[in-house]
């Protein structure tokens, strides 16, 4: 896992001026040195297996595994205003493994490989970083705190952070 370096925030970012212009604007309103990055997950409930990431894997939202897509979200938040800055697809490996589904269903070779829900979250925080948008501080809760290779890019990064860490 790599992070925090100006090479990955850019490339398929780069022709992005709607995100830019949201981000300058998320960052006036709740940007600063007290201000939190939240990184979570968002699992949507879903019947049949034809939306792109659709799998059997915990949803949230429902306490338990179930037939879902899950969207790693991105939201800066200072004092009790939030601004969700970002939702990116989180693919099982169920379906980056099947070249066939992934190309009936039109995924772009770039989003193609396997990468876990933390691997997503540091390239959403390298995006978030360099858009400019300011923070003190990366929140997670422990389906990110138990990736050891998500704790180092936040340090790596000089990051302060507090992730969830399961008992056992």
């Amino acid at each position: 896992m790599t992070g925090c370096t100006s090479s990955s925030a850019r490339g398929i970012w780069d022709s992005a001026p709607l995100d830019a212009r949201l981000w300058r604007q998320a960052d006036a309103l709740v940007g600063g040195d007290k201000a939190w990055l939240i990184i979570d997950d968002t699992a949507l409930p879903k019947k049949g297996k034809a939306s792109v990431g659709v799998a059997p894997q915990y949803a949230t939202v429902l306490g338990k595994n179930a037939n879902c897509q899950t969207l790693v979200s991105v939201t800066p938040g200072s004092g009790e205003v939030p601004v969700m800055l970002g939702l990116r697809l989180f693919l099982p490996e169920s379906w980056t493994s099947d070249t066939a589904r992934m190309s009936r269903a039109a995924v772009t070779e770039t989003f193609q490989a396997y990468r876990t829900k933390p691997d997503i979250a540091i390239a959403e925080i390298d995006r978030v970083i360099a858009a400019g948008v300011r923070f003190g501080c990366v929140l997670a809760d422990a389906g990110y705190g138990l990736s050891a290779p998500f704790r180092q890019a936040l340090s790596a990064c000089g990051l302060c952070w507090a992730v969830g860490i399961s008992r056992h």
